[in-house]
């Protein structure tokens, strides 16, 4: 689908320059002199380089429409996770480095949403909270909760972050899976 320039929003998925393409950050520019243009960041997929490029009201992108499915987690061999469709029983094997930091949220029989263009792997949505256990953290220090102070803890994935001073060690928490930070304790 053929769309203008000046209509990419963060979050459309496009094809230019013979790449697949993610828009991070749209801003509309209208200087003194010239017509009005688009500044957009994008991100090259899969490999993560970016692009900061001018699109000018006149100029047309092919925005791309991708196939979201629902994948669960089934192991990883080597340097790739297996995955299943829900549906169809169909596995399928992505390269750990495709997926990156966020590796280590995995848990078997996890359900996560996998974005694909042409049967070709785009993106990888975890679901938003995700529960560990807490199995590294200093103890409280009394008096010291008075201030909104947080302590480092280690997760039972090996994930470092920071947690308010009650949590202890052997507690479930939920921690946010976009920027992995403390959420609150699991119930």
């Amino acid at each position: 689908m053929k769309i203008n320039g000046n209509e990419i929003k963060p979050g459309n998925i496009i094809l230019h320059k013979d790449f697949i393409w993610v828009a991070i950050k749209t801003s509309h520019v209208k200087p003194g002199k010239g017509g009005a243009f688009a500044q957009v960041e994008l991100k090259k997929i899969p490999e993560g380089t970016k692009l900061n490029e001018r699109f000018r009201a006149s100029e047309t992108v092919e925005r791309l429409r991708l196939e979201n499915k629902t994948y669960q987690y089934l192991y990883t061999e080597g340097n790739l996770a297996s995955f299943m469709d829900k549906e169809t029983y169909e596995q399928i094997q992505i390269s750990l480095d495709f997926i990156g930091e966020k590796i280590s949220l995995l848990q078997d029989g996890m359900d996560v949403d996998i974005e694909s263009h042409e049967e070709t792997p785009i993106n990888i949505a975890f679901p938003d909270h995700i529960t560990l256990k807490v199995t590294e953290t200093e103890p409280t220090v009394k008096g010291q909760t008075a201030a909104a102070s947080y302590k480092p803890a280690e997760l039972d994935n090996g994930l470092r972050i920071m947690v308010p001073p009650f949590v202890q060690v052997g507690e479930n928490i939920v921690i946010n899976s976009e920027d992995l930070s403390y959420v609150k304790r699991a119930d």
